[in-house]
């Protein structure tokens, strides 16, 4: 009996050790513990290769670089303690993102800024708004310094190449980061969705029936007049526009070019940057004889919409522009659209703005035909 009573007592031991090791384990088919299940925590891959450990879930956060932008479309506004970007007083409607949010974030630090190209943080004032984790669209070694100087997890994710896949892999990351994935799909859906249709409209033009256009008064490195322009620009190639300047870079951006290229190319139509048109009239007004040899002068073909460029580039309005632009070269093509519900429907969904169109037009970078001479 005792023998039988030690055997039994033995058995119930090792099945009790055995019950412990399974309850320390995970239930999942790898049958290895998640990484930071103890602590509350996760270890994510950011887009620059880095391993960062973050907070199972995230509350607070601090956006920096173009990431401010791009948790507001994810619906993420209200999570923010503090802020990079500009100062209250330099926002207006072409920064929708920031147009769009000044109200909630006026009371919201400014922790760093990217102002004229410049790129700055201030880890005192990050530390004393206590974020889960900081966003940012930064290089590895600037991700690290920020990381190091503030003991916060600093996800970094690409800068976002507009309407291209580095992007979509910017708003999945920081979707993930932050517990919205179904949202970032979405937003990721509604682009995509919107180019499809853009190309979809314009595919059966004949080449040969598409006006010639260029985009000018482009926005870079500040306002320009009518010697800055866009090639290879995200707006016309979304509608297959016979954009002039094909050929002149092969890189897509703004360019200065000699005033005189532009009666070379005589563009059927012109658009201009809002920012630009003031410089485009006051060049008119000490160089009238330059424009009147341009047939989109003549025609009056001149056109503003917003710059898709402010702080960053915007994606609300680049793809409000491609309607517009589209609206007027093929009307038929877009007979259906009635752009100004077209644009407050774009605009309420990437920044949750009734009416956004009347502020930009309020602010006198609205959508409308130029008159030189007014």
């Amino acid at each position: 009996m005792k023998r039988l009573s030690k055997s039994i007592i033995l058995i119930m031991v090792m099945a009790l050790a055995v019950g412990l090791l399974a309850g320390c384990g995970s239930n999942n088919e790898t049958g290895t513990a998640p990484q930071g299940s103890e602590s509350g925590t996760r270890t994510i891959t950011d887009s620059l290769g880095r391993q960062v450990e973050i907070p199972a879930t995230t509350e607070r956060i601090v956006p920096l670089g173009n990431t401010p932008r791009m948790i507001t479309y994810l619906g993420l506004a209200d999570k923010v303690v503090g802020i990079g970007g500009m100062k209250a007083d330099n926002i207006t409607p072409v920064t929708a993102y920031a147009y769009a949010t000044q109200d909630r974030w006026a009371n919201v630090p400014l922790v760093g800024t990217d102002a004229a190209g410049a790129t700055d943080y201030y880890p005192e004032q990050i530390i004393s708004v206590q974020p889960d984790v900081i966003l940012c669209s930064y290089t590895a070694e600037l991700a690290d310094e920020i990381q190091t100087k503030t003991g916060t997890p600093v996800v970094a994710v690409p800068m976002g190449t507009l309407f291209a896949a580095d992007y979509e892999d910017a708003l999945r990351l920081l979707g993930d980061v932050c517990g919205v994935k179904d949202r970032a799909e979405e937003v990721i859906s509604y682009i995509n969705d919107s180019l499809d249709d853009l190309q979809t409209r314009t595919a059966g033009v004949p080449d040969a029936d598409k006006p010639t256009v260029l985009g000018a008064a482009a926005t870079f490195k500040g306002a320009h007049g009518i010697e800055g322009v866009y090639t290879k620009y995200a707006v016309f190639t979304a509608i297959g526009a016979n954009d002039v300047t094909e050929g002149i870079s092969d890189k897509s951006g703004g360019f200065l070019i000699d005033k005189e290229q532009v009666i070379g190319w005589d563009p059927q139509y012109i658009f201009f940057d809002s920012g630009g048109v003031g410089l485009v009239k006051n060049d008119y007004r000490e160089n009238p004889d330059f424009y009147a040899h341009l047939a989109a002068v003549q025609n009056g073909n001149l056109y503003q919409y917003p710059s898709s460029t402010s702080y960053y580039s915007n994606v609300e309005i680049p793809i409000v522009n491609s309607y517009y632009v589209g609206t007027l070269l093929y009307p038929k093509q877009f007979e259906d659209v009635v752009f100004k519900d077209k644009a407050n429907e774009i605009f309420k969904f990437f920044l949750g703005a009734n009416d956004y169109l009347s502020k930009l037009e309020a602010a006198g970078a609205g959508y409308s035909k130029v008159t030189l001479d007014s």
